[in-house]
């Protein structure tokens, strides 16, 4: 069965072979717009990552935010009306303070009910993602966690965050789709 639909199509093709160019150049045309529609009707996934986890010997939390360049610089492009690079910045400082600045307004961290202050760290790239750091300074025996994370909602209505948290050596995870932006963990 296989070699007939094969060998059909090796008949067609050598068909086409004998037809003139412009009905060849038109069945390019129609094969690149059908290719092109395929294209259009995938559904990119729009995901960021917000791992938290406890140092108990340095009494706080470390932070780490994953988001992908692109999306990251969209945003970024969109918020401040100019054009940063995150990979190859120009300024170094100037793109920590915006990542920073960006980040600081979409995330809050509540520790036993108590908002905590973010420190930035820094950020590196993997593969096509950026992993921003921060740190909540002197957390003693976190009972409850409650993240509140709004990266990349104002931009991308499909925006998924997934946190993690290990807290008293329990994991536990979560997701909010946006709207939603809310997650609350207690050990």
């Amino acid at each position: 069965m296989l070699f007939l639909c094969v060998l059909n199509l090796k008949l067609k093709y050598i068909d086409l072979l004998k037809t003139t160019p412009a009905v060849r150049g038109l069945f390019l045309v129609l094969a690149l717009i059908i290719a092109s529609s395929f294209y259009t009707l995938k559904h990119p996934f729009y995901i960021s990552v917000v791992d938290i986890k406890q140092d108990v010997k340095q009494q706080s939390l470390n932070i780490s935010v994953r988001l992908f360049t692109n999306d990251l610089e969209d945003a970024l492009r969109k918020t401040t009306g100019k054009s940063i690079d995150v990979l190859n910045p120009k300024n170094k400082t100037e793109t920590d303070s915006i990542v920073f600045h960006y980040i600081k307004k979409r995330l809050a961290v509540q520790v036993n009910g108590k908002l905590q202050i973010l420190h930035f760290i820094g950020y590196e790239k993997e593969e096509e993602s950026v992993w921003a750091y921060l740190e909540i300074q002197k957390v003693i025996k976190p009972k409850s966690l409650t993240v509140d994370t709004k990266l990349l909602y104002d931009f991308l209505p499909q925006q998924v965050n997934i946190v993690h948290a290990e807290i008293n050596t329990l994991k536990k995870s979560s997701k909010v789709t946006n709207p939603e932006s809310r997650v609350e963990f207690i050990f």
